[in-house]
């Protein structure tokens, strides 16, 4: 499995941005799917994981502001973030199993 995150960028606080992890593997559906997130001088911080079924969970920091979706026609999942914070800057990786992508850098400015 290969993964590409895009749709970071810079976003006031207050504002939303909608993350996406492509995945190259047609099996992709059956995988449960992380996205963590990693800030300077701090460690990696999971964030949201779907379950193969669908089913998703939050860490407390973000549960009622995210939410992680998947399309699997597409391979593809989703994290749409909402009512973004400073402390939400960071860069935000996808995780399937072993594999990484590159990350995509957020940042919540004024």
């Amino acid at each position: 499995v290969q993964l590409a995150e895009s749709g970071g960028g810079l976003v006031q606080p207050g504002g939303s941005l909608r993350l996406s992890c492509a995945a190259s593997a047609t099996m992709f559906s059956i995988y449960d799917v992380n996205w963590y997130r990693q800030a300077p001088e701090q460690q990696r911080e999971l964030v949201a994981t779907i379950t193969g079924g669908g089913n998703p969970t939050y860490a407390d920091s973000v549960k009622g502001r995210f939410i992680i979706s998947r399309d699997n026609p597409k391979n593809t999942v989703y994290l749409q973030m909402n009512s973004l914070k400073p402390e939400d800057t960071a860069v935000y990786y996808c995780n399937v199993l072993w594999t990484w992508g590159q990350g995509t850098q957020v940042t919540v400015s004024p």
